[in-house]
């Protein structure tokens, strides 16, 4: 038998299956309804009330007269719950009836405005609807038998359980035989088709039932594998694409046709400093005049390359491309970094240039007039090529100091730490300053605390470092001491250098570690001073784990504090 006169048969089934269920639903709904009806009669009937209730009206009066002009009984209740009118009983009898503020319906109309309750009422004693309504005066509720209410929902019961009888057996009798053989394998591909709809491409029908439904069943198994290849490969690509932006260092934001951000990397949100989920507002971006002309350029098809525009920190290439369909993508590139080196590197050679000019200025007029002034007297030759030689000397330090902080920028210069003995370098280092320190009458003095005498270090790299704090304290003190000090925290040794020279105004403290930085650039170079000896320091300490610090006071010195990994005393390792 073909799929059609099955299903012809089969509907029966499902016609009396529906026939069931309305059965049940128009008796559930109809007794709903008709409920539903009857309350908002009575809600209405009491409204009524409860305008002909005024003052000057006769509570008992008014309710025996809209009893039974409605044709149901009629109580008027005083906000204290005292009945001052039934259509039930007379002025005598209301006397007998207890309070009803207790009542569940005059709580609810109190409360609410209105109430209902089906009850058995104690004067009647029969099943009652109640519905009370909140009125000017007091609550007006009116009642009615729900005896005759549940008799009407019940013959009409029979009635619609008759003619639901009568359809399902004419049903049953058209189909028979279609349940068993078609029914089930439509459900299946109907449960199928959601699953697919709901991207679960794991299900698959089975390839059972009639012809017609056997070809379906294939079909959509077919489907179901091409939709999962497809999901795979798009899935695949969409992890690649995620990875690859994500990988990169430039910030990728594309934005659709409706002006939303629909995808941004992590270096982008980075660079605009933004957290909110995508899709979002193109407001959100920062409001930036270059910002927004390429993303306008790009909504109208022209691309723009090599803008550059600041937000917050960073200094950003911008690249904008418009997307077919509409919409376009932002490419940014962070050049922050190129444009701080670029003005390192152009400090750096003005710097250079300036140092090594001064000297060789005056290198070169002293050797001309040497060499054109044969009358010279030999003092002067003298005073002239020693000027020469200071300044040559002068700068061979430069150069040196140059070339000892490439080696450590570069990475060309690796410590070597071995246990040193702070006492016997301090010792050396403030030996070595006492000639510079001498026509200054300054004390040159060492602390070191018995706990924090050995520190982890390369012995070279902490003679430099001590010799550079120490000669840069004897060069701006002008009188009083020089301190070398150290103290134990923890697992390392704090070096500190304190002088009572001329001190470091706030404002210079954080750059003083900077390449060819002077607070008094006049004063230093006159000094013989070469502005890296700080700058050097700061690396050799890092390169070893530590950290350096300055702290000043104007007109009453300067204290420089470097630490080192300790090293137990030779004494603790013996033992």
């Amino acid at each position: 038998m073909r799929l059609t006169q099955r299903l012809l048969l089969g509907t029966g089934a499902v016609v009396g299956f529906l026939v069931v269920m309305i059965v049940v639903l128009v008796d559930r709904q109809l007794s709903d309804r008709l409920k539903a009806d009857t309350i908002a009669a009575l809600t209405r009937e009491s409204r009524v009330v409860a305008v002909h209730w005024t003052p000057a009206a006769d509570p008992v009066a008014l309710a025996h007269a809209d009893g039974a002009a409605l044709g149901h009984r009629v109580t008027l209740i005083r906000p204290d719950g005292v009945v001052v009118g039934d259509t039930d009983f007379d002025l005598a009898g209301l006397a007998t009836l207890e309070n009803h503020l207790s009542r569940p319906e005059v709580i609810a109309a109190r409360d609410g405005g209105e109430g209902f309750a089906e009850r058995p009422s104690p004067s009647r004693g029969d099943l009652e609807f109640y519905v009370a309504v909140r009125g000017p005066l007091g609550i007006v509720r009116v009642s009615m038998s729900a005896i005759a209410f549940h008799e009407t929902v019940a013959a009409a019961r029979r009635r619609v359980e008759w003619v639901g009888f009568l359809g399902l057996l004419i049903s049953l009798a058209l189909s028979l035989a279609m349940a068993r053989s078609v029914v089930q394998p439509v459900i299946e591909l109907r449960d199928v088709a959601k699953a697919l709809a709901a991207g679960d491409y794991t299900r698959r029908p089975l390839l059972s039932g009639p012809e017609e439904v056997a070809e379906l069943g294939a079909a959509l198994r077919q489907l179901a594998e091409q939709l999962a290849e497809r999901l795979d490969a798009l899935r695949a690509d969409e992890m690649l694409l995620v990875q690859l932006t994500e990988a990169l260092d430039q910030g990728v934001i594309a934005v659709d046709a409706t002006r939303h951000v629909v995808r941004i990397n992590e270096t982008g949100r980075r660079l605009f400093s933004l957290r909110d989920a995508v899709p979002f507002p193109l407001e959100h971006l920062p409001r930036k005049r270059e910002l927004h002309d390429a993303l306008t350029d790009a909504f109208r098809g022209a691309a723009t390359e090599g803008a550059e525009v600041v937000v917050g920190d960073h200094t950003l290439a911008v690249t904008a491309r418009p997307l077919a369909g509409g919409g376009a993508v932002l490419a940014l590139f962070d050049l922050t970094r190129v444009r701080r080196l670029e003005a390192v590197r152009r400090d750096f050679v003005a710097n250079v240039s300036h140092e090594l000019r001064t000297p060789l200025t005056i290198i070169s007029g002293f050797a001309e007039t040497l060499a054109h002034d044969d009358d010279l007297p030999d003092d002067r030759r003298r005073q002239f090529a020693g000027r020469i030689l200071n300044n040559t000397r002068r700068m061979q330090r430069i150069v040196d100091d140059l070339l000892d902080l490439s080696r450590i920028e570069s990475g060309g210069w690796v410590p070597n730490p071995i246990r040193v003995d702070i006492a016997d370098i301090a010792a050396d280092t403030l030996g070595a300053a006492r000639d510079s320190a001498s026509p200054k009458a300054l004390s040159l003095e060492a602390d070191i605390a018995a706990d924090a005498r050995y520190v982890l270090a390369d012995q070279t790299a902490l003679r430099q470092v001590l010799g550079n704090l120490v000669e840069n304290a004897v060069r701006h003190t002008a009188r009083g001491s020089i301190v070398v000090a150290t103290r134990r925290q923890g697992d390392r040794v704090e070096i500190t250098v304190r002088d009572t020279g001329s001190g470091i105004a706030a404002e210079h403290l954080p750059r003083i570690f900077e390449r060819f930085y002077r607070v008094d650039p006049g004063r230093s170079r006159d000094e013989g001073g070469t502005g890296l000896g700080l700058a050097i320091v700061k690396h050799m300490v890092e390169s070893h784990g530590g950290n350096v610090r300055a702290e000043s006071v104007v007109g009453k010195g300067t204290t420089i504090t470097v630490h080192f990994p300790a090293a137990e005393s030779p004494t603790k390792s013996k033992a």
